[in-house]
């Protein structure tokens, strides 16, 4: 079983179309889209409009899908799969647009879902991705369709000059009127991207004093009331900024973060549009899916790792957290627990299978040895019964505090039963109170109150749950042993059959069944990290080991 899986799950994953391009060095393009729709939780579908060869120093040859192929392609996802948004990106031609467009508007007509425009004209390197002819068609057919736009400073200029009103974009200034011209075309929203543009704080205050109207979010900046990080980190507001500017019918906002330089900017606009597309495919508003998608694209130009000989791309996966533990599924419903045996297999048969459990269920253990076990067990339930009074003071909600105190309870309650179990076999209670600890007894009890004593709620567990299911599991193994033909279990006139039955029947199954239950919902509410994952196995494998210790020192009495 594969113990590395990832992390991210939900109860609804958004389906998301990208209509782009192929990148075969898979930074930009599809290959980027979906990657992002799948660091982001959603579902990806594709539709390829265009083959490239490339790389990471440029584009090296571009072939076209023909037009009714796009649309087969379009048409098939769009009988098939409910879809929460879609965008565009490499579309080439005129025709390729036009037939996006109309089997767009054919389909959903005025209730398209959420449709993210990227508006990709030429690359990175210079190559020419959008025909010129196709800039007139995609304002027209494709623009009043679009939730949001998303074009950067070169392909603003060339939009704004087919508009009627060149401009040459140079400023946070100049991108203002660009934005609520480049509206006029018939999207809702604008995102004017500001990474081809050097901005300062300066020009944010001033911005923000000539227009007080315009909201300001600001994502990666020392706040008021941060001195202590003034002290020990370097101001990034002192740096060079990059601005977006969002322009939306009724209000304009500025999205400032550090500007990063890297060379990992390869495919960074069709990453921000599929993020868009991401978070307005779960119902975010513009101004939320912005900060959401930008910040995801800022994570992942700084965490990204060199590729390639040129502009390499971003980390698409950085939100993704490998799992240490699986999570559960119908065909594997307790991974934790197999993971957990698997580590230390050798040990846990050892234990399982003990000399002491033999002669158990052939009911030929020396009696003393059997007493002196019943009794050191007896001395032992203090330090459990402590052990989950530390866990419940460690519980942070009310249904944790109420299971820990029920166990309290139970152990409690198991004393009494203890006491009279003891008697049958001629034990008194004061002679269970004089009977001094075996080392074997202190030194289990006092390893769990220390893993409880050190913090960590989940590792207690761990501690705990090692005897819950071992003595189960002993019991099981006894029952399955005694029903084979000429079973080496003897059942009849055992002795020791009393303790078999309890620990194989239905009353403690149940509560097996409930530490089973916790300690994979444990995992899934709260999945360890490598490091803390192994802090369990070691104490799993302590724990199981003190198990065996015990059955030692009783056929040793020591």
């Amino acid at each position: 079983m594969s113990r590395m899986t990832v992390a991210l799950k939900e109860s609804v994953r958004p389906a998301v179309l990208t209509i782009a391009g192929s990148d075969s060095s898979g930074g930009a393009g599809i290959q980027a889209d979906l990657k992002t729709f799948t660091a982001l939780g959603c579902y990806g579908s594709s539709v390829i409009t265009a083959l490239t060869a490339q790389n990471t120093t440029g584009v090296q040859g571009v072939h076209p899908c023909p037009p009714e192929f796009v649309k087969q392609q379009l048409q098939s996802i769009l009988d098939d799969i409910e879809l929460k948004a879609i965008k565009t990106g490499m579309l080439h031609d005129a025709s390729i647009v036009h037939v996006t467009a109309e089997t767009l508007k054919a389909y959903y007509g005025a209730s398209i879902p959420p449709l993210v425009v990227d508006p990709v004209c030429v690359s990175t390197s210079g190559h020419t991705l959008l025909q010129s002819e196709a800039v007139a068609t995609m304002v027209s057919e494709l623009f009043p369709l679009a939730a949001l736009i998303t074009p950067n400073k070169s392909e603003a200029e060339l939009l704004l000059s087919h508009c009627g009103s060149p401009s040459k974009l140079e400023s946070v200034e100049d991108m203002l009127p660009a934005a609520k011209t480049l509206l006029s075309t018939g999207c809702k929203a604008v995102l004017l991207k500001g990474g081809h543009i050097t901005a300062t704080m300066s020009e944010v205050k001033r911005i923000s004093a000539d227009h007080p109207e315009i909201q300001i979010v600001r994502e990666g900046l020392l706040g008021g009331n941060m001195e202590i990080l003034q002290i020990s980190e370097e101001d990034p507001s002192s740096k060079a900024l990059v601005i977006d500017v969002l322009q939306e019918a009724d209000s304009t906002t500025l999205f400032v973060r550090p500007r990063v330089e890297s060379k990992s900017t390869h495919g960074t606009g069709c990453t921000l549009s599929s993020a868009l597309a991401c978070a307005l495919g779960r119902g975010k508003d513009f101004i939320e899916a912005t900060r959401s998608a930008t910040v995801y694209i800022h994570l992942g130009i700084e965490t990204a790792d060199p590729i390639g000989q040129g502009h390499g791309p971003l980390n698409h996966m950085h939100p993704i957290v490998i799992r240490s533990v699986p999570q559960p599924t119908p065909s594997v419903p307790h991974p934790l627990t197999r993971i957990l045996i698997d580590s230390c297999r050798e040990t846990w048969k050892a234990y399982v299978e003990h000399e002491f459990v033999k002669q158990l269920g052939q009911g030929t253990l020396a009696k003393e040895c059997f007493l002196h076990f019943i009794k050191q067990d007896y001395l032992y339930l203090r330090y459990y019964a402590r052990a989950y009074a530390l866990l419940a003071a460690k519980s942070s909600t009310f249904s944790s505090i109420q299971a820990a105190t029920a166990t309290i309870i139970t152990v409690i309650n198991e004393v009494t039963m203890h006491r009279a179990y003891c008697a049958q076999w001629g034990i008194t209670e004061d002679e269970l109170k004089a009977t001094p600890e075996s080392p074997a007894t202190t030194a289990y009890g006092a390893f769990i109150l220390d893993t409880g004593l050190q913090g960590d709620a989940s590792r207690l567990v761990m501690a705990l749950v090692a005897c819950l299911l071992g003595y189960g599991e002993v019991g099981l193994w006894l029952k399955k042993e005694a029903a084979r033909p000429d079973s080496w279990v003897k059942l009849e006139n055992n002795p020791y059959r009393k303790w078999i039955d309890d620990y194989s029947g239905e009353d403690y199954q149940k509560a097996v069944k409930l530490g089973l239950d916790a300690i994979e919902a444990m995992a899934v509410a709260d999945p360890p990290s490598p490091v803390r994952f192994q802090e369990w196995q070691s104490t799993w494998e302590r724990c199981v080991r003190l198990e065996q210790g015990f059955w030692d020192m009783s056929m040793g009495l020591l």
